[in-house]
C-alpha cells in the first residue's frame, strides 16, 4: 500500500468510526423501546360487562380500544366449563375474527378451607377452567387465596393454599396456562401473599395484583410491590385511575420500573350509567398516565 493508500484508508477509517459514534450520540429511545413498552390495558368482565353476552363484549370492547379481558365466571357471555368442543371453537374463532383478546377465565375458586373435600373440589373445577381457557385462546386463570379459619393456624392455611397452588400449576403447565393467584380478602396483605408464593414455588403460578388498600399498609407501596414483583404472573387489576384512595401513578412507575410484559385490567364494582363511555375515558386516561410514566422512568 503506497503512502498516499495508506492515508486515504486512514481517513477513511476515522471518518466511519466518528460517524459511527455520533449515531449512537445522537439516538434516540423511540416509544417501543421504553420500559413498559409492552404494557397493555384491558378489562375485567367482573361487574361493568356482566350483563354483556360476547359479541357485545367484543363490540364494546374493540369500539373503546380495551383489546384484552379476563372473563368471569357465572356472567351473561356464558364462557364457562359446560360449554362443549364446538362451542369452545365458536368463542375461540369469535376472539380471533376481533382485535380483543381472551387474556383468560377470572374464576371464584380459593383453597383456604379447612375441609379437604371443598379444597378437593375447588381444584378440581378449577383444573377445569385451565382446560376452558386452553380450548378458547386464553393464557391463564384467576384464583384467590381468600380467608383464615377459627381455630386452624395462618402457617396451615397458607402452606395448603401454596401447595394447591402448585398441583394447578403443575397441570395448568401441560396447556400451556397460566395459574393467578389473585391478592385478595383476608389473605390481601402482601406478605401473605408472598408467604403463599414461597410454597407455591412451580413456574406456572403467578401473582394477580389487585390494587388493594392492603398494598400500602406496613412499609408502603413500593415495599410490598417488591415482596412480589418477581412472581407476578401476566395479569393485574386496577381501578379506576382518578380515585384519589390510590396512587396509581405509582403503581405505573413501579410497573414500568419492571419492564413489565403483561396486562393492567380494569375490575370495578360500582357500575356507572354509561359504561361503554366511562370505559373509553380510562383507555384515554391511562395512556396518558402510562406515558408520563414511561417519561418518568423509563
Amino acid at each position: 500500500m503506497s503512502h498516499l493508500d495508506r492515508r486515504s484508508f486512514l481517513q477513511a477509517s476515522f471518518l466511519a468510526t466518528t460517524a459511527a459514534y455520533l449515531g449512537t450520540r445522537t439516538h434516540t429511545v423511540s416509544a417501543a423501546e421504553k420500559k413498559g413498552a409492552n404494557i397493555q390495558y384491558g378489562l375485567v368482565t367482573y361487574q361493568w360487562a356482566k350483563d354483556w353476552d360476547l359479541p357485545t363484549l367484543i363490540a364494546n370492547c374493540t369500539q373503546t380500544n380495551v383489546l384484552g379481558v379476563e372473563l368471569r365466571t357465572t356472567h351473561t357471555h356464558g364462557v364457562e366449563p359446560i360449554l362443549n368442543a364446538m362451542q369452545r371453537s365458536e368463542v375461540r374463532k369469535r376472539f380471533e375474527d376481533s382485535p380483543v383478546k381472551c387474556v383468560g377465565i377470572g374464576s371464584d375458586e380459593r383453597f383456604d378451607n379447612p375441609d379437604p373435600a371443598k379444597v378437593k373440589q375447588a381444584i378440581a373445577a378449577s383444573k377445569a377452567f385451565i382446560e376452558l381457557s386452553h380450548d378458547i385462546g386464553g393464557s391463564g386463570v384467576k384464583v384467590k387465596p381468600d380467608r383464615f379459619w377459627p381455630d386452624v393456624p395462618q402457617e396451615q392455611t397458607i402452606e395448603q393454599i401454596g401447595k394447591s397452588l402448585n398441583e394447578l400449576g403443575e397441570f395448568a403447565e401441560g396447556f400451556g396456562q397460566q395459574v393467578r393467584l389473585e391478592v385478595h380478602g383476608q389473605c390481601a396483605e402482601l406478605p401473605t401473599i408472598a408467604a403463599i408464593m414461597q410454597v407455591a414455588d412451580h413456574p406456572s403460578v403467578g401473582v394477580c395484583w389487585n390494587s388493594n388498600p392492603q398494598d400500602l399498609k406496613g412499609e408502603g407501596l413500593e415495599h410490598n410491590f417488591n415482596l412480589v414483583k418477581d412472581r407476578f404472573g401476566a395479569t393485574a387489576h386496577i381501578h379506576l385511575l382518578e380515585m384519589p384512595e390510590y396512587p396509581f401513578a405509582k403503581l405505573l412507575d413501579l410497573y414500568v420500573g419492571i419492564d413489565f410484559n403483561g396486562w393492567l385490567m380494569l375490575e370495578e364494582g360500582k357500575i356507572p350509567a354509561d359504561p361503554v363511555s366511562e370505559l373509553a375515558k380510562q383507555r384515554v386516561l391511562f395512556d396518558k398516565l402510562l406515558a408520563e410514566s414511561q417519561a418518568r422512568v423509563g
